[in-house]
């Protein structure tokens, strides 16, 4: 029996699970390379920073899917087949480091300069998505049902013209 507790196992988390799962993705995908930095740019803004030394910007591809930022890095070996290493401390290895980001967060741009990829994000206000929900009452007494599926007792035609809402003619 494999049980397993959850921090999304309650109640009132409906329809979260999909965090769990990308906890579990990254969790997966913890590697060290390429060491990177996260910080904070004024109020609303983020930077994330990979250092990169050897890397051209025609070795790199920078994309977002899903709210998945995702970072490829691929050096050709055409250049490394002409010299003679004595010692190789500088990683020249394919790289993908992946940064799962909260909705809300837009990625404005990238920069390559001296090695340092920084990549510019801002947090955005999402605009309110409240709205009144009506309640109906569960007891059915001769109500006009409408084409979604609610009833209203009250109905008024209304004839639009130019843009004016008018009473039609009885």
């Amino acid at each position: 029996m494999n049980t397993r507790l959850s921090v999304f196992d309650h109640p009132f988390f409906l329809g979260f699970d999909h965090f769990e799962r990308e906890f579990d993705r990254i969790k997966k995908t913890a590697d060290g390379y390429p060491p990177y930095n996260v910080e904070q740019i004024g109020e609303d803004g983020l930077r994330i920073t990979l250092a990169l030394a050897g890397f051209t910007m025609n070795d790199l591809d920078v994309e977002i899917e899903h709210n998945q930022l995702t970072i490829r890095g691929k050096q050709s070996e055409e250049d490394d087949a002409e010299r003679i290493f004595l010692h190789r401390g500088i990683a020249a290895r394919q790289f993908q480091r992946s940064f799962v980001l909260a909705d809300g967060i837009e990625v404005k741009g990238a920069m390559l300069d001296n090695g340092l990829l920084h990549i510019d994000m801002v947090r955005v206000t999402p605009e309110s998505t409240a709205r009144k929900i009506e309640i109906s009452s569960g007891r059915s007494n001769g109500a006009k049902q409408l084409t979604n599926g609610s009833s209203h007792e009250n109905a008024i035609d209304v004839e639009v013209t130019d843009g004016k809402a008018k009473k039609p003619r009885k």
